[in-house]
């Protein structure tokens, strides 16, 4: 990608000083951070620059007014969500001051922090994983948990998962599955006006901005998918859902945050999940280097217990 089309959503001043930033510095920048009356700061491959520029509130809702198009209501339910997808699969968080009605966000007014997270597909993370999700003599998937701490490369993995299960493997004979992708927070498809920026393959149906439980049960249901993908699961909803799923004949990769088997199992809706024996897979990846495989665990199931493969 290049940065062109993250620098025109700043305001000038913010513009002149990011495109002398990038202009000057070769790491990868991963996240560009605007908080009111401070200054700018860059997440990039070696750490964080801090820029010598103070955000002015004027400037931070010109970023928001570019962001939505100039019609911030348009926006509105992404904004309740806590961010906005724009153009390029790139992801802006949103935080200020919460307003509730009902027990559900209504709004977020007095927005003083901006977070741009810069979107990078990786094609071909997912080389080393893939082969002990696949079941060749199938030409099926094993039910599958990918597992890790935040910030692994989990939803990398995932999305690369997606576009090679969808697209098939030629090289293996794996013809490609019709995939139900419920992306809720937008990081693995990046739908922007209804298109996804990123490749999730050809025959990947996407439900995006809406809870994993609900999107699962509404592809379930209009899709007919041979493979339900969801990233980050944990609540009751999610377990009943994907329940649900694996009870309708349908294959299941998700992920969830964890360090081992045991921490794991410390979420009592996943260790539902983890007793009923739902998974064939659960996959950790390391959590000192980002997208590298640590440990597979695979069901005996004469004994109904996971082991290390």
């Amino acid at each position: 990608m290049t940065y062109a089309e993250i620098l025109r959503y700043f305001p000038r001043r913010i513009y002149i000083k990011l495109e002398e930033y990038f202009k000057q510095n070769n790491n990868i920048v991963e996240e560009i951070r605007l908080r009111s009356e401070r200054p700018i700061i860059i997440k990039n491959s070696k750490g964080e620059d801090i820029l010598k520029i103070s955000v002015s509130m004027n400037e931070l809702l010109e970023t928001l007014q570019h962001i939505c198009d100039n019609s911030i209501y348009a926006y509105q339910s992404q904004i309740c969500n806590g961010f906005v997808t724009i153009k390029g699969g790139h992801r802006i968080g949103i935080s200020g001051s919460v307003v509730q009605s009902n027990g559900k966000i209504s709004n977020i007014n007095y927005i003083s922090n901006l977070n741009f997270r810069i979107a990078r597909q990786i094609i071909g993370a997912s080389n080393e994983i893939l082969r002990y999700i696949i079941n060749i003599d199938e030409n099926s998937i094993y039910n599958t948990l990918i597992v890790s701490p935040p910030g692994a490369g989990k939803t990398t993995i995932l999305r690369d998962i997606v576009r090679r299960l969808s697209d098939g493997i030629e090289q293996i004979k794996f013809n490609g599955k019709n995939i139900g992708l419920v992306d809720e927070r937008g990081e693995i498809a990046a739908v922007y006006k209804g298109v996804p920026q990123n490749d999730i393959g050809i025959r990947t149906d996407v439900m995006d901005n809406v809870e994993k439980s609900i999107g699962m049960k509404m592809l379930i249901r209009s899709m007919s998918p041979d493979i339900i993908v969801a990233d980050e699961i944990g609540k009751d909803e999610d377990i009943d859902a994907i329940n649900y799923a694996v009870c309708s004949g349908i294959k299941g990769i998700f992920t969830a945050h964890g360090g081992n088997l045991k921490e794991l199992r410390l979420n009592p809706s996943i260790s539902r999940l983890i007793d009923k024996c739902i998974f064939d897979r659960i996959i950790f990846l390391d959590k000192n280097t980002k997208g590298r495989l640590e440990s597979v665990y695979a069901l005996d199931k004469i004994n109904n217990e996971y082991v290390v493969i």
